[in-house]
């Protein structure tokens, strides 16, 4: 078992002075210094209409209010949610037809292309609406507007050098955009479209100018799904939808997917939408069509909710089945790939001919955090192609890496597109190993200070008395944690009591502090050598409440774990 270094986050002097200290040091060392980045009631948003192309879009939605309007969104459960809270908004304004198309990833692949136009021209649309996608569909405006359909491209991905020929786009990350926020997912994109609609919409019908507002818990689903980072705005977002799904005021499908999940939605948590809704969803959209996870959002009837929950939930069961037997194949594999100093190369390539190409992402992301080095796994497209998805580690920007190597290998990647953490790509398959040599030797060029290996980040030793079910209480409910916002990880040293496997790879320790029993568990765990009654042990952990028939009780999180002397 590996042990990373343990580092401490920097803690600036100036600190809330109005809330519990200990709660104060940790909001001030993620950047929350004065009450009003504490606050995260909806007054403190960035203002909706400083995003550009706002105006412009208004303008064209009302010119396409008696038409005909199809949403097209993405395969993954932002997508999913962005689409649900567009054509619901749009139903609510009056909007006489609207209908919403997301293309099958194995048909069409990503985004708003040309043949996905010839399957929407037969629903005769006069505007198609793009959302959590677009900025890069070239080809696929191009068709739309010589078939006379206008298009609206709401999108929050980086802009390539060439940008469609839409009516209008909006995009946070246009470089003349001047929103404070670039860090809105897609639907926190579209929301921004539709509270924009709503406002003009209410000078002739002001009960409309609350609509989005009722899809708040929509918003926050595709946020925290899609690991966008929880800056101030986003961090409102979440905790005004998580607020809703915690009042029940949400829609029925994400009362039923929790249900599926068992998840009490009176106990939501932000990683709860992450860990236990949003695979449900995007478990669809990896493996058959999204759009029975449009359908669950989409539904109001809680009976229906609940039939396309189950159906997710089964397909999700399929897709940990699918992502178990891949994994073992690519844990059997990295071993291999070690280089003459018995390191492994700057960025990992894997690739089986039999690999899901909708799964090979979660891959990717499992890899990464074994090697700690950005990641491409690969599956078969077609007899001449792979697809690939990657996932990066802090520092090294994922789209910019493939930038240069499609530079570096003209022809060999055909296209691609994402973030910095994580991006897509279609590759020839006879080029795999001139990739593998390229992206390294592009890692050395861009990104030659890259950390291999990286430390755990501690907000340091919680004092004994917050070491307590109260504070992991106060903890749950203060924030909602996630992306580049992320929950407090303490150290300490205890006494360990109990050590045990618990099914192939989970370790339940039972510690001893201060003559308290205090539980802990360590997930997957790689052949782990447990420590004996008695032994010191020094753990990094995070906070969790346990429910079991009806008791709570503290439980440690552990993020790593190693027998000391001391």
């Amino acid at each position: 078992m590996s042990v990373k270094p343990i580092a401490h986050r920097d803690v600036p002097a100036h600190q809330l002075a109005e809330v519990d200290p200990v709660l104060a040091r940790l909001l001030a060392s993620r950047g929350v210094k004065d009450a009003s980045q504490a606050d995260l009631s909806l007054r403190q948003l960035s203002p909706i209409g400083a995003l550009g192309g706002l105006d412009a879009a208004v303008r064209l939605l009302m010119a396409h209010r008696t038409g005909r309007v199809l949403i097209v969104g993405d395969f993954d459960a932002d997508g999913a949610t962005s689409t649900a809270l567009v054509t619901r908004c749009l139903a609510k304004f009056g909007f006489p037809a609207v209908d919403s198309l997301v293309p099958n990833r194995f048909d069409f692949g990503y985004g708003l292309t040309a043949p996905l136009v010839e399957i929407a021209k037969a629903s005769e649309p006069s505007l198609i609406v793009t959302v959590d996608n677009g900025i890069s569909s070239v080809k696929g405006v191009r068709a739309a507007r010589e078939a006379g359909i206008d298009v609206l491209i709401t999108d929050h991905h980086l802009p390539p050098e060439q940008l469609p020929d839409a009516n209008v786009i909006v995009n946070p990350n246009m470089p003349d955009d001047a929103y404070p926020s670039k860090s809105l997912a897609g639907v926190g994109v579209a929301f921004c479209v539709m509270v924009a609609l709503a406002r003009e919409l209410a000078k002739e019908q002001p009960d409309l100018a609350k609509v989005p507002a009722n899809y708040l818990d929509l918003v926050a689903l595709g946020t925290v799904a899609d690991v966008v980072p929880l800056d101030h705005n986003n961090r409102v977002l979440v905790q005004a939808g998580l607020e809703r799904i915690r009042a029940r005021r949400c829609v029925p499908g994400i009362l039923a997917l929790l249900e599926a999940a068992g998840r009490d939605p009176a106990e939501i948590v932000a990683t709860d939408l992450g860990f236990a809704v949003a695979p449900r969803l995007n478990a669809a959209g990896r493996l058959t069509d999204m759009s029975v996870g449009i359908r669950c959002l989409s539904t109001d009837s809680p009976e229906a909710a609940r039939e396309t929950a189950a159906a997710l939930d089964g397909i999700n069961r399929e897709r940990r089945h699918l992502q178990n037997e891949m994994q073992k194949d690519a844990d059997a594999s990295i071993e291999t790939l070690r280089i003459d100093n018995g390191e492994m190369p700057a960025c990992v390539c894997l690739y089986e001919s039999h690999w899901h190409q909708g799964i090979v992402g979660l891959i990717a992301s499992r890899i990464k955090d074994t090697v700690n080095r950005p990641v491409f796994a690969f599956a078969k497209e077609s007899d001449g192609l792979l697809k690939g998805s990657g996932r990066s580690i802090r520092g090294v920007h994922l789209r910019d890496l493939l930038a240069e190597v499609s530079h570096r290998l003209p022809g060999a990647i055909t296209k691609f597109g994402g973030h910095a953490m994580a991006a897509g790509l279609t590759l020839r398959k006879d080029a795999l190993v001139a990739f593998r040599g390229a992206v390294v030797d592009a890692m050395r060029r861009l990104y030659p200070a890259a950390d291999f290996n990286p430390a755990i980040v501690c907000d340091g030793e919680l004092p004994a008395s917050h070491l307590s079910l109260q504070f992991a209480e106060k903890l749950r409910a203060w924030m909602p944690w996630g992306q580049q916002f992320p929950e407090p990880i303490f150290v300490g040293r205890f006494t360990a009591q109990t050590a045990r496997l618990v099914g192939e790879s989970h370790v339940k320790f039972v510690f001893d502090h201060d003559g308290q029993p205090i539980d802990g568990i360590a997930f997957g765990q790689r052949r782990p050598t447990l420590p004996a009654a008695g032994q010191r042990v020094e753990v990094c952990y995070r906070l969790d409440v346990n429910v079991w028939r009806q008791r709570r009780m503290l439980q440690l999180m552990i993020e790593q774990w190693q027998v000391v002397d001391d």
